[in-house]
Protein backbone atom coordinates (compact mmCIF):
# COMPACT_ATOMS: atom_id res chain seq x y z
CA UNK A 1 0.00 0.00 0.00
CA UNK A 2 3.01 2.27 0.35
CA UNK A 3 3.59 2.83 -3.38
CA UNK A 4 -0.05 3.79 -4.21
CA UNK A 5 -0.04 6.24 -1.26
CA UNK A 6 3.05 7.96 -2.61
CA UNK A 7 1.50 8.17 -6.08
CA UNK A 8 -1.71 9.65 -4.61
CA UNK A 9 0.24 12.29 -2.70
CA UNK A 10 2.21 13.21 -5.83
CA UNK A 11 -1.05 13.50 -7.79
CA UNK A 12 -2.70 15.73 -5.19
CA UNK A 13 0.42 17.90 -5.00
CA UNK A 14 0.48 18.35 -8.78
CA UNK A 15 -3.22 19.29 -8.86
CA UNK A 16 -2.74 21.80 -6.06
CA UNK A 17 0.30 23.32 -7.77
CA UNK A 18 -1.54 23.54 -11.11
CA UNK A 19 -4.50 25.25 -9.49
CA UNK A 20 -2.41 27.97 -7.86
CA UNK A 21 -2.79 31.28 -9.70
CA UNK A 22 0.31 33.37 -10.36
CA UNK A 23 0.94 36.44 -8.27
CA UNK A 24 -0.55 39.57 -9.91
CA UNK A 25 1.92 42.08 -11.30
CA UNK A 26 2.26 45.23 -9.19
CA UNK A 27 1.47 48.56 -10.82
CA UNK A 28 2.42 51.85 -9.17
CA UNK A 29 0.00 54.79 -9.24
CA UNK A 30 0.13 58.42 -8.11
CA UNK A 31 -2.68 60.89 -7.46
CA UNK A 32 -1.12 63.53 -9.75
CA UNK A 33 -1.05 61.33 -12.84
CA UNK A 34 -3.38 58.90 -14.66
CA UNK A 35 -2.37 55.33 -15.45
CA UNK A 36 -3.71 53.78 -18.65
CA UNK A 37 -4.18 50.04 -19.14
CA UNK A 38 -4.16 49.36 -22.89
CA UNK A 39 -5.99 46.20 -23.95
CA UNK A 40 -5.44 44.28 -27.22
CA UNK A 41 -9.23 43.84 -27.52
CA UNK A 42 -12.35 45.65 -26.25
CA UNK A 43 -12.70 45.63 -22.47
CA UNK A 44 -15.91 43.91 -21.34
CA UNK A 45 -15.70 44.25 -17.55
CA UNK A 46 -13.58 45.96 -14.89
CA UNK A 47 -13.57 45.57 -11.11
CA UNK A 48 -11.53 47.77 -8.76
CA UNK A 49 -11.51 46.20 -5.31
CA UNK A 50 -11.36 49.50 -3.41
CA UNK A 51 -12.98 52.93 -3.45
CA UNK A 52 -9.53 54.50 -3.12
CA UNK A 53 -9.03 54.31 -6.89
CA UNK A 54 -11.23 55.94 -9.53
CA UNK A 55 -11.43 54.52 -13.04
CA UNK A 56 -13.21 54.85 -16.35
CA UNK A 57 -13.06 53.49 -19.93
CA UNK A 58 -12.64 56.52 -22.28
CA UNK A 59 -12.40 54.19 -25.31
CA UNK A 60 -13.23 50.50 -25.53
CA UNK A 61 -9.60 49.34 -25.31
CA UNK A 62 -8.31 51.65 -22.57
CA UNK A 63 -8.92 51.63 -18.81
CA UNK A 64 -7.85 54.86 -17.08
CA UNK A 65 -7.28 54.85 -13.29
CA UNK A 66 -6.09 57.36 -10.69
CA UNK A 67 -5.79 56.99 -6.89
CA UNK A 68 -7.81 59.29 -4.66
CA UNK A 69 -5.28 59.25 -1.82
CA UNK A 70 -1.78 58.14 -0.90
CA UNK A 71 -2.51 54.80 0.77
CA UNK A 72 0.41 52.40 0.19
CA UNK A 73 -1.78 49.47 -0.88
CA UNK A 74 -4.61 50.36 -3.24
CA UNK A 75 -6.16 46.95 -3.83
CA UNK A 76 -6.50 44.90 -7.01
CA UNK A 77 -7.94 45.71 -10.43
CA UNK A 78 -9.49 42.94 -12.55
CA UNK A 79 -9.77 43.48 -16.31
CA UNK A 80 -11.81 41.13 -18.52
CA UNK A 81 -11.63 41.25 -22.31
CA UNK A 82 -13.35 39.18 -24.95
CA UNK A 83 -10.95 36.27 -24.51
CA UNK A 84 -8.78 37.03 -21.47
CA UNK A 85 -8.86 37.96 -17.78
CA UNK A 86 -5.98 39.59 -15.89
CA UNK A 87 -5.45 41.08 -12.43
CA UNK A 88 -2.98 43.72 -11.24
CA UNK A 89 -2.05 44.70 -7.70
CA UNK A 90 -2.13 48.48 -7.23
CA UNK A 91 0.39 50.26 -4.98
CA UNK A 92 1.05 53.92 -4.40
CA UNK A 93 4.24 55.46 -5.82
CA UNK A 94 6.31 57.82 -3.65
CA UNK A 95 6.55 60.37 -6.47
CA UNK A 96 4.71 61.01 -9.72
CA UNK A 97 7.86 60.13 -11.63
CA UNK A 98 7.82 56.60 -10.21
CA UNK A 99 4.23 55.96 -11.29
CA UNK A 100 3.48 53.97 -14.44
CA UNK A 101 1.52 55.99 -16.96
CA UNK A 102 1.01 53.17 -19.48
CA UNK A 103 0.49 49.43 -18.99
CA UNK A 104 0.11 47.34 -22.14
CA UNK A 105 -1.71 44.05 -21.56
CA UNK A 106 0.20 41.22 -23.24
CA UNK A 107 -2.36 38.67 -24.54
CA UNK A 108 0.25 35.89 -24.34
CA UNK A 109 0.81 36.48 -20.63
CA UNK A 110 -2.78 36.51 -19.36
CA UNK A 111 -5.34 33.85 -18.50
CA UNK A 112 -7.72 32.76 -21.25
CA UNK A 113 -11.37 33.46 -20.58
CA UNK A 114 -14.39 32.24 -22.54
CA UNK A 115 -16.95 35.02 -22.36
CA UNK A 116 -20.42 33.57 -23.11
CA UNK A 117 -21.63 37.01 -24.19
CA UNK A 118 -19.02 37.20 -26.98
CA UNK A 119 -19.67 34.70 -29.77
CA UNK A 120 -16.71 35.93 -31.84
CA UNK A 121 -13.84 38.09 -30.65
CA UNK A 122 -12.79 41.29 -32.41
CA UNK A 123 -9.49 39.63 -33.32
CA UNK A 124 -11.31 36.74 -35.01
CA UNK A 125 -13.58 39.18 -36.88
CA UNK A 126 -10.53 41.04 -38.13
CA UNK A 127 -8.86 37.84 -39.35
CA UNK A 128 -11.99 36.70 -41.20
CA UNK A 129 -12.53 40.18 -42.68
CA UNK A 130 -8.93 40.30 -43.94
CA UNK A 131 -9.46 36.90 -45.53
CA UNK A 132 -12.67 38.17 -47.16
CA UNK A 133 -11.09 41.31 -48.63
CA UNK A 134 -8.42 39.19 -50.31
CA UNK A 135 -11.00 37.19 -52.28
CA UNK A 136 -12.00 38.03 -55.84
CA UNK A 137 -15.50 39.52 -56.29
CA UNK A 138 -18.12 36.85 -56.96
CA UNK A 139 -21.36 38.88 -56.85
CA UNK A 140 -21.73 40.68 -60.17
CA UNK A 141 -25.37 41.80 -60.24
CA UNK A 142 -25.61 44.09 -57.16
CA UNK A 143 -24.27 47.56 -57.94
CA UNK A 144 -25.26 51.18 -58.45
CA UNK A 145 -23.76 54.24 -60.11
CA UNK A 146 -24.57 57.88 -59.36
CA UNK A 147 -22.68 61.09 -60.17
CA UNK A 148 -19.71 59.11 -61.55
CA UNK A 149 -19.36 57.13 -58.32
CA UNK A 150 -19.97 53.37 -58.41
CA UNK A 151 -20.74 51.14 -55.44
CA UNK A 152 -20.65 47.36 -55.71
CA UNK A 153 -21.27 44.32 -53.56
CA UNK A 154 -18.29 41.99 -53.98
CA UNK A 155 -19.19 39.11 -51.67
CA UNK A 156 -21.34 38.10 -48.71
CA UNK A 157 -19.90 35.52 -46.33
CA UNK A 158 -21.34 33.78 -43.30
CA UNK A 159 -19.20 32.66 -40.36
CA UNK A 160 -21.02 31.25 -37.35
CA UNK A 161 -23.70 33.75 -36.37
CA UNK A 162 -22.24 36.60 -38.42
CA UNK A 163 -22.45 38.04 -41.94
CA UNK A 164 -19.37 39.58 -43.58
CA UNK A 165 -20.32 42.14 -46.21
CA UNK A 166 -17.53 42.99 -48.71
CA UNK A 167 -18.26 46.28 -50.54
CA UNK A 168 -16.19 48.45 -52.87
CA UNK A 169 -16.57 51.91 -54.39
CA UNK A 170 -14.96 53.55 -57.40
CA UNK A 171 -14.74 57.29 -57.92
CA UNK A 172 -14.43 58.36 -61.55
CA UNK A 173 -14.16 62.07 -60.77
CA UNK A 174 -11.12 64.13 -59.79
CA UNK A 175 -12.82 65.15 -56.54
CA UNK A 176 -11.94 63.01 -53.52
CA UNK A 177 -14.91 61.42 -51.77
CA UNK A 178 -15.11 62.39 -48.08
CA UNK A 179 -17.38 59.96 -46.24
CA UNK A 180 -19.68 61.55 -43.69
CA UNK A 181 -21.65 58.46 -42.67
CA UNK A 182 -22.50 54.94 -43.75
CA UNK A 183 -25.91 53.56 -42.80
CA UNK A 184 -27.45 50.12 -43.17
CA UNK A 185 -31.23 49.78 -43.23
CA UNK A 186 -33.84 47.09 -43.65
CA UNK A 187 -36.69 48.82 -45.43
CA UNK A 188 -39.73 48.26 -47.66
CA UNK A 189 -38.91 47.34 -51.24
CA UNK A 190 -41.82 49.37 -52.62
CA UNK A 191 -43.11 52.65 -51.24
CA UNK A 192 -46.91 52.76 -51.47
CA UNK A 193 -47.51 55.60 -49.03
CA UNK A 194 -44.86 57.65 -47.26
CA UNK A 195 -46.74 57.31 -43.98
CA UNK A 196 -46.54 53.51 -44.15
CA UNK A 197 -42.87 53.34 -45.14
CA UNK A 198 -40.86 51.42 -42.54
CA UNK A 199 -37.13 51.40 -41.88
CA UNK A 200 -35.02 49.50 -39.36
CA UNK A 201 -31.40 50.59 -38.97
CA UNK A 202 -28.84 47.82 -38.48
CA UNK A 203 -25.46 48.61 -36.95
CA UNK A 204 -22.34 46.63 -37.92
CA UNK A 205 -20.54 45.08 -34.95
CA UNK A 206 -17.17 45.46 -36.69
CA UNK A 207 -15.70 47.39 -39.61
CA UNK A 208 -12.36 46.32 -41.07
CA UNK A 209 -11.01 49.73 -42.13
CA UNK A 210 -11.71 53.09 -40.49
CA UNK A 211 -11.52 54.98 -43.79
CA UNK A 212 -13.29 58.32 -44.11
CA UNK A 213 -12.10 59.44 -47.55
CA UNK A 214 -10.69 58.05 -50.79
CA UNK A 215 -9.48 59.41 -54.11
CA UNK A 216 -10.24 56.60 -56.56
CA UNK A 217 -11.00 53.25 -54.91
CA UNK A 218 -12.50 52.11 -51.64
CA UNK A 219 -13.05 48.61 -50.27
CA UNK A 220 -14.22 47.58 -46.84
CA UNK A 221 -15.78 44.67 -44.94
CA UNK A 222 -18.67 45.19 -42.53
CA UNK A 223 -19.65 42.52 -40.02
CA UNK A 224 -23.23 42.02 -38.78
CA UNK A 225 -24.89 39.61 -36.44
CA UNK A 226 -26.95 37.20 -38.52
CA UNK A 227 -30.38 38.58 -39.40
CA UNK A 228 -33.33 37.80 -41.64
CA UNK A 229 -35.97 39.89 -43.40
CA UNK A 230 -38.99 39.13 -45.63
CA UNK A 231 -38.94 39.20 -49.44
CA UNK A 232 -40.89 42.45 -49.57
CA UNK A 233 -37.98 44.28 -47.91
CA UNK A 234 -34.40 45.05 -48.95
CA UNK A 235 -31.11 45.52 -47.15
CA UNK A 236 -30.07 49.07 -48.00
CA UNK A 237 -26.55 50.51 -47.64
CA UNK A 238 -26.34 54.29 -47.89
CA UNK A 239 -23.06 56.23 -48.13
CA UNK A 240 -23.29 59.99 -47.66
CA UNK A 241 -20.52 62.47 -48.38
CA UNK A 242 -19.67 65.47 -46.22
CA UNK A 243 -21.17 68.80 -47.19
CA UNK A 244 -20.87 70.95 -49.29
CA UNK A 245 -20.64 68.45 -52.15
CA UNK A 246 -22.92 66.01 -50.38
CA UNK A 247 -22.88 63.18 -52.90
CA UNK A 248 -24.94 60.22 -51.74
CA UNK A 249 -24.94 56.71 -53.17
CA UNK A 250 -26.86 53.63 -52.13
CA UNK A 251 -26.77 49.88 -52.63
CA UNK A 252 -29.80 47.62 -52.23
CA UNK A 253 -29.62 43.87 -51.63
CA UNK A 254 -32.51 41.43 -51.82
CA UNK A 255 -32.88 38.62 -49.33
CA UNK A 256 -31.89 36.05 -51.96
CA UNK A 257 -28.47 37.76 -52.11
CA UNK A 258 -28.10 37.20 -48.37
CA UNK A 259 -29.26 33.60 -48.69
CA UNK A 260 -26.51 33.00 -51.24
CA UNK A 261 -23.82 33.98 -48.72
CA UNK A 262 -20.67 31.92 -49.07
CA UNK A 263 -18.49 30.52 -46.28
CA UNK A 264 -14.93 31.57 -45.56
Amino acid sequence: MKKPSILLLLFLFSVASFGQSKEPETIYLHKDISTHFISPEPIQYVDISTDDVAGDIPVTTILRVKPKNGKPALGVVTIVGERFMVQYRLNYAHTAGEAQTEVRIDPTQVDEFINPAVAMSTGDMQRFALAAVQQKPKVMHVSNREQKVEIRLNNIYTVGNYFFLDVSMKNSTNIAYDIDQIRFLIEDKKVVKATNFQQLEVEPVFTLYDTDNFKRKYRNVFVFRKFTFPDEKVFHMEVAEEQVSGRTISLKMNYRDVLNADTL
